[in-house]
């Protein structure tokens, strides 16, 4: 089911109607002014969004403009290096990966999922939690993105932002694990219903 669009006024035209309440936004779009826009119209529309990958970098220059226009729904998604992109000299000042990654938090005024093998994610209040169980098989093209997707279908079935990210993060690590060796991202979403009826 696709929805065409022209440029930032028709994503927002798009996002009115009110079913659409979570999107995700950065992954292949390019990094510039036109990532701005169009990330400035889903912030301003009221869903819920995961920022990831280019929506990202494209405010490397002016970091706050992006901070300026979060909300509790909305989840960063950066790597290591999206993360020093967004907040400067963070992770280096910090005393460990935890404390940076609330420290963002707390900046960006959202929650923030810090991925690597042990993924941390915290929201502006200070809470937080690790995710350890991502192997490292999901160090391929395109795992970031299903993360981001399985977040937003958390998120849009009114999970918060804290819980969407902290359980996304865990279904992505599950699926890999039991995936092994060989997984490529398009098999992440395949094993997901097995995770989640074992879950049931």
């Amino acid at each position: 089911m696709l929805k065409p669009f022209e440029d930032a006024d028709g994503l927002a035209a798009l996002l009115a109607g009110k079913r659409l309440n979570a999107v995700v936004i950065g992954p292949g779009l390019g990094v510039g002014g036109e990532t701005r826009e169009l990330v400035t119209a889903v912030l301003a529309s009221g869903a819920a969004v995961v920022l990831d990958a280019d929506a990202l970098t494209s405010f490397r220059d002016d970091p706050d403009a992006l901070f300026n226009r979060l909300h509790d729904a909305c989840v960063l998604t950066p790597h290591a290096g999206e993360f020093e992109r967004l907040f400067p000299g963070l992770a280096d000042e910090s005393a460990s990966k935890v404390e940076a990654v609330r420290a963002a938090a707390a900046r960006a005024h959202c929650t923030v999922l810090l991925k690597g093998g042990d993924t941390v994610i915290a929201d502006a209040s200070g809470r937080c939690a690790i995710n350890a169980n991502a192997p490292p098989t999901l160090a391929t093209a395109g795992a970031g993105d299903v993360l981001a997707g399985f977040i937003a279908g958390l998120l849009a079935q009114k999970m918060t932002a804290f819980d969407a990210a902290a359980c996304g993060a865990w279904l992505h690590g599950d699926a890999a694990t039991r995936f092994g060796p060989g997984l490529i991202a398009e098999d992440l979403p395949e094993i997901l219903p097995a995770v989640l009826e074992d879950l049931r």
